[in-house]
């Protein structure tokens, strides 16, 4: 999940922002700042994947301030001004998104920044996960090798791991449950199932089949699986 924090000194902005990222189920908001210098903080913690940034600031620019920043994250400029996209490009951002924006629009900007996520942690983690971990059932803890996980999908309060040979139900959110698998032998693709890229066997932009098992593809999901998709051999 990208973990991200939004920087705008127009309170209006922040909020418009903080409404539609709640319906970007790949999106978790760590924080809203109206002063740029306050989020300097959270971002030197290291633990920001994605900033939202406003270009047109009191006391320093959005462009001077992700300048100023050691390792910067992804950034996505969100400003009611055009005359700064060729700079932003220039500084790698991720998307530039022009101040009134729709859902859609935001949605099409968090999806290129989810798939440079997903890219870079394939070339961090090629072969996935490989050590066996332990997942809590009832008052066991059960010894699971990754290879053997099918898929997770989430059930209320709970979430069921499907193997080769047994189902492991656990009591976790699914939030756990991505950090638990966080590793690019599995992929989100809707909000209550992560499947075991190994395992698929046929996909399209809707459906992911795990043997002849078809599980559904969430529309914010489909296009970082048409991503991974197309940067596979065909199965």
């Amino acid at each position: 999940m990208l973990r991200a924090i939004a920087i705008d000194d127009e309170p209006v902005a922040l909020e418009v922002i903080k409404s539609l990222a709640k319906q970007v189920l790949f999106l978790s908001m760590e924080g809203y700042f109206s002063n740029p210098f306050r989020a300097l903080e959270k971002l030197q913690e290291g633990q920001i994947d994605l900033l939202f940034l406003d270009i047109k600031m009191p006391g320093i620019s959005g462009t001077d301030f992700l300048k100023s920043i050691t390792n910067p994250p992804m950034v996505i400029f969100t400003t009611a001004y055009s005359e700064h996209a060729v700079q932003s490009f220039e500084l790698n951002a991720i998307d530039y998104v022009l101040k009134p924006f729709s859902l859609t629009r935001f949605l099409k900007a968090c999806n290129k920044a989810n798939e440079q996520y997903e890219l870079r942690r394939k070339k961090e983690h090629p072969q996935g996960v490989s050590s066996p971990f332990f997942i809590k059932s009832g008052y066991e803890q059960i010894r699971v090798q990754p290879d053997e996980i099918l898929y997770a999908e989430s059930a209320g309060n709970y979430v069921k791991f499907v193997l080769r040979a047994n189902t492991i139900v656990s009591r976790l959110t699914m939030s756990q449950a991505i950090e638990l698998l966080s590793s690019s032998a599995f992929l989100q693709i809707h909000r209550s199932f992560i499947v075991a890229t190994q395992h698929i066997t046929k996909a399209d932009k809707r459906t992911v089949w795990i043997g002849g098992t078809e599980l559904p593809v969430g529309t914010a999901y489909s296009q970082p699986l048409q991503s991974y998709l197309e940067g596979k051999k065909p199965f």
